[in-house]
């Protein structure tokens, strides 16, 4: 689809951008924890999270957090993206979503990871589904979307904690998931790694891993004994393909003249999905399920790797 930017304006480290349909048409409706993948003006792929106050419409809405590392993503929608630009996005696909069975709702965002957890909490909030959203920044002045956090319909649900230090964030979410019946409870996060990291250890403690949802921004922390030597051997063609430590199984792939779609090589997006037909596969994505991962049938090439081996892939 061909989107138009409407207009950008900065809220805290982050710069918020609206995209209308070209032409007047209506935009596809979504629920909330969906993202789109961007092609922007560099040629380059990403994937944003929506952070609408209604699904779909005339317009959508995205925010993006300047990465000083950044591979060329946040640089140009920062540095280069103007009013009246025409990118190409795809149709929202949702790998967040709320849990219909859940009584209880708790939404914990770290930074930038407030994006897809506005999204729910206006849904929530129409609804008239109990929830409660906890917002950890780093300082006062990086809390995005103040004024929407602060005001009607949002205010009363809303909690900022600003400034504290890995071992007071650690106590905060241990105190409020505590607060609430662990039956019926279902927790989800997103933000930076380590702080999900925090959260999902807790919650799962609390509530169970079946009820605790997450969606990362940028690539998982890497396994410590991860980064070991492998082969990928092809099923179809026979071809085997080493991997070797420092390099991934998408790179190796690509380098033997293998195509194989991709998109965010960072294990957020799904788009590298490869079928796993023998061996045990080190799941280092951001995207399957507990379940998904147990079952050992599919790998993101992109950023995992495998436990055996050798790991037999169907291509």
């Amino acid at each position: 689809m061909q989107v138009r930017i409407h207009a950008i304006a900065d809220s805290a480290a982050a710069r918020v951008v609206e995209l209308r349909a070209v032409g007047g048409v209506q935009l596809p409706s979504y629920e909330a924890g969906a993202h789109i993948d961007v092609t922007l003006g560099n040629g380059q792929v990403r994937q944003y999270s929506l952070c609408c106050r209604q699904p779909g419409g005339d317009g959508y809405r995205i925010a993006v957090k300047r990465e000083p590392q950044s591979r060329g993503g946040s640089a140009w929608l920062h540095d280069e993206a103007k009013v009246g630009m025409t990118l190409q996005i795809s149709t929202p696909r949702n790998a967040f979503a709320l849990a219909p069975e859940a009584g209880m709702h708790l939404l914990f965002a770290g930074g930038i990871g407030i994006t897809p957890i506005l999204s729910m909490a206006y849904a929530l909030q129409r609804r008239d589904q109990p929830f409660q959203l906890y917002y950890f920044v780093r300082d006062a002045a990086s809390v995005a979307f103040a004024a929407e956090l602060q005001t009607c319909p949002l205010a009363g649900r809303v909690q900022v904690l600003a400034g504290q230090s890995p071992e007071q964030t650690e106590a905060s979410i241990r105190t409020y998931l505590a607060t609430y019946p662990a039956a019926g409870t279902h927790v989800y996060v997103c933000g930076p790694a380590p702080f999900m990291q925090a959260v999902a250890a807790e919650a799962s403690l609390r509530v169970g891993p079946a009820a605790v949802h997450q969606e990362s921004f940028g690539a998982p922390l890497a396994h410590a004994d991860g980064d070991t030597p492998f082969t990928l051997t092809l099923q179809r063609s026979g071809l085997q393909v080493p991997v070797p430590a420092g390099r991934t199984a998408l790179a190796c792939l690509q380098e033997a003249g293998v195509a194989l779609d991709c998109s965010c090589e960072v294990g957020v997006c799904g788009t590298c999905r490869t079928a796993v037909l023998d061996g045990v596969p080190l799941h280092c994505d951001s995207i399957l399920s507990d379940a998904e991962r147990q079952a050992n049938n599919c790998f993101m090439p992109c950023v995992s790797r495998s436990k055996t081996p050798v790991l037999v892939v169907d291509l």
